[in-house]
């Protein structure tokens, strides 16, 4: 079965791919979305001594990250692994940071944006200097992380990037995308197995053994030495998982792929949280085992099946050109969110079920916005400007 040729939207990697796999990527990003709402009633529940902050719905919504490097590396090594020979470390780059950088300055903006509505209220109540808010959106656009404790940490929640959290998880991609272009490309397919199979006795340790003291895999976001680590090492096992699959996935026809896909994401998401018994980490144990088996098997899956229908090749069309926006910017408003909940003392749907509504079809249409008028556009000119010239 031959992939699909490329969407407007990934106009710099030519290469075809496949289709369902954006449209997966989009529902895994709206899933996301979900998750930080409920994330969000938990939080503001915990702070007003209304519960413990655990997320009692759609508890592992946040391994949708994980999902994201999988799909990742597969994607990666796909569409780059026979192109060596015509292509450059710079040329290479070059593309990756026109797919990826444009989509992080609007997240970052509209994350500065957001905290100056806000008044530049820090979660303890305090209000941050606009100057240092000027501070975390440079460096937010640069890709640096905050320490913990720095002033451009500017809500005090030790965020590496505190004007859009979700950008963690594309410093770390970065890292990905250096080191298969430096040293995990050379590998052979059997050393690529060697180098997944260390990474997964090291992932279960780390996790499973309770390293962080999360009871999950949620690490990597903030910038102390065991998320660092963590995040590292939640980057690379999935990373690499991706890569190996692309190098040896053998498609078969499977019909209804992408409804199948997506409903196995769900059930995924949504098994409540587990606990933990004799210093193992249970729910641990199940993150690792979605990451490991669960998800592997979606993205085989999506790999293997086609739009077999107009309802279903719009469906991954659109999903798939918003999933990256989507992801990217709707944090900002999330923050404005989670502010509004925590003072009006809301803890769950029932008490404000039209807001969360609002918010996720907000979010679709300012990341489709933002696609056609903003990133498109910008990564034409410098697709001619500094790829399609050479």
């Amino acid at each position: 079965m031959k992939p699909t040729t490329t969407s407007a939207a990934h106009f710099a990697d030519t290469k075809p791919h496949y289709e369902l796999l954006d449209g997966l990527r989009g529902v895994a990003a709206l899933l996301v979305i979900v998750y930080h709402i409920f994330e969000g009633f938990a939080f503001a529940a915990s702070q007003n001594g209304e519960g413990s902050g655990l997320i009692e719905t759609f508890n592992h919504g946040h391994t949708a990250v994980d999902f994201f490097f999988i799909l990742s590396g597969f994607v990666i090594s796909y569409a780059y692994d026979d192109r060596w020979q015509k292509m450059s470390l710079g040329g290479f780059f070059k593309r990756r940071l026109i797919r990826l950088q444009p989509m992080l300055v609007m997240g970052a903006v509209l994350g500065a944006l957001s905290f100056l509505v806000s008044g530049c209220e820090r979660w303890d109540g305090t209000t941050t200097p606009v100057s240092w808010v000027m501070v975390a959106l440079l460096l937010t656009m640069c890709m640096i992380p905050s320490v913990q404790g720095a002033r451009s940490d500017v809500r005090g929640f030790n965020e590496m990037f505190s004007l859009n959290g979700p950008a963690w998880s594309l410093f770390f991609e970065y890292i990905g995308n250096i080191f298969y272009a430096l040293f995990i490309r050379h590998l052979s397919t059997k050393m690529l197995k060697v180098l997944v199979a260390l990474l997964a006795a090291l992932h279960v340790c780390f996790f499973v053994g309770n390293v962080s003291e999360y009871n999950s895999v949620g690490v990597g976001w903030t910038l102390d030495t065991l998320n660092f680590w963590g995040g590292m090492l939640r980057m690379m096992f999935p990373f690499t998982v991706g890569m190996l699959l692309a190098r040896t996935f053998k498609p078969r026809k499977v019909k209804g792929a992408f409804w199948i896909c997506s409903l196995m994401l769900v059930a995924a998401f949504a098994v409540p949280y587990v606990g933990d018994a004799d210093g193992v980490s249970l729910n641990s144990l199940y993150e690792v085992f979605c990451i490991a088996v669960i998800y592997p098997f979606i993205v085989w899956l999506g790999a293997c099946g086609s739009s077999e229908n107009k309802v279903t090749e719009k469906t991954n069309k659109f999903l798939g050109e918003i999933s990256y926006p989507i992801y990217i910017i709707h944090y900002p408003m999330m923050y404005l969110f989670y502010m509004w909940i925590m003072k009006n003392k809301y803890y769950g749907f029932e008490d404000t079920i039209f807001v969360p509504i609002a918010l996720i079809i907000l979010s679709m249409l300012l990341a489709y916005a933002c696609l056609k008028l903003y990133d498109e556009p910008l990564r034409r000119w410098l697709a001619k400007k500094f790829v399609n010239k050479q």
